[in-house]
């Protein structure tokens, strides 16, 4: 790719107007969806709906506030690299407190950023064995583990042969898919005995917080919502989208400033679409785990997660629904998988010009960090 095609440079042939009206503007979101792949994941599957089977409906409130808490922090760095024209990690390097590493001033923000990426890999492993665990219970004729192997390979595939756009739409088919099948879910648990009452949410509501469930609470808002990683990538996939580069070379005059403030409602917009897809994916996994399995008695735990979540879908629904269930989780890891794997390729990069590693604005060099 030329430097013509450099998302992260501002040229001024660049500059586009931004749209006016929803319609209009709905034709330029696109960064949320890619970021709600990475989010709905195991913390919604697997955490949020433990929580749920733990302490009933009693935590609802917790999970809307996991939720809706966090696109505050994301809007705010989408508007600070739209404005500024830097990603997140290049902002915060910026932060005073500086470490000499390599002979560069580094912050510790950033330096912390590099001992947090370890700890993520792992994370990112489990969920890579999520995804051989769900499929091999599905097709139980080749071990897990084959299955992880596979599916990671697969997933390397996708991130190295596909663009901004190519991720874009692939994660958009995959966060429709799996939200609907969760939601449909939860309405089809109203024609069962698990059906959900006024009484239960509004007693998951009142703002209780058992003190039994202090760990299980901890666990899922750290993994549902935006999270630190989510909400700094999420600048990366502002910036390949265009909002900053259709906004043009940071300047003092009035037109400059009109085109940012344009382009920074059309990310708030996406913002929000974020906020309510992520909502209407995770609040569903909650709502199936306080209804079925906290009635059951069964916590999900080792091994057989996947195996004890699919009894909220098989209780309510018949056992075809193991089917159903099987098909969006692997759809909901998958997708974390091919989202968190692009965007961290990305961070990878940018860590790498932040450093001094490479030129921040050599593109070809960012690109063979970024797909090898």
């Amino acid at each position: 790719m030329t430097d013509a095609g450099d998302p992260y440079t501002r040229r001024p042939e660049d500059v586009r107007e931004p749209p006016t009206g929803l319609r209009a503007t709905l034709r330029h979101l696109g960064p949320g969806l890619i970021l709600v792949g990475s989010v709905v994941g195991s913390g919604e599957i697997i955490l949020t709906t433990t929580l749920g089977a733990t302490v009933g409906f009693a935590m609802l409130w917790w999970i809307l506030f996991s939720c809706w808490s966090k696109s505050i922090v994301q809007a705010e760095l989408g508007r600070y690299s739209i404005s500024s024209g830097e990603t997140a990690l290049q902002a915060f390097n910026r932060v005073p407190g500086r470490l000499t590493v390599g002979g560069r001033q580094i912050s510790w923000v950033v330096l912390l950023w590099l001992f947090a990426v370890v700890p993520g890999h792992l994370i990112g492993g489990g969920i890579y064995g999520g995804v051989g665990q769900a499929v091999h219970m599905a097709l139980p004729f080749v071990a897990s583990k084959w299955w992880t192997l596979v599916f990671a390979f697969v997933a390397v595939v996708l991130v190295l042969s596909g663009s901004y756009r190519v991720l874009e739409r692939l994660l958009t088919v995959m966060v429709i898919i799996f939200t609907l099948i969760t939601m449909a879910c939860a309405v089809l648990l109203q024609f069962t005995e698990y059906a959900i009452t006024w009484a239960d949410l509004g007693g998951g509501l009142r703002l209780d917080f058992p003190a039994f469930a202090i760990g299980a609470a901890v666990a899922a808002y750290g993994a549902t919502g935006v999270t630190a990683a989510e909400a700094t990538v999420y600048t990366y996939w502002c910036t390949e989208k265009g909002y900053g580069r259709f906004a043009g070379p940071r300047s003092q005059d009035d037109a400059w400033a009109r085109r940012a403030r344009g382009w920074i409602r059309v990310m708030q917009t996406d913002v929000a679409l974020t906020l309510v897809v992520l909502t209407l994916a995770t609040v569903p996994f909650y709502v199936l785990g306080a209804s079925v399995l906290h009635r059951l008695g069964h916590i999900p735990n080792g091994l057989q997660t996947l195996e004890v979540l699919s009894n909220m879908y098989t209780e309510t629904l018949g056992q075809w629904a193991y089917w159903l269930f099987m098909f969006g989780a692997l759809f909901v890891l998958f997708s974390t998988v091919v989202s968190g794997l692009g965007g961290g390729a990305r961070v990878f990069a940018d860590a790498a010009a932040v450093l001094g590693l490479i030129d921040i604005g050599d593109y070809k060099a960012r690109l063979r960090l970024t797909w090898p």
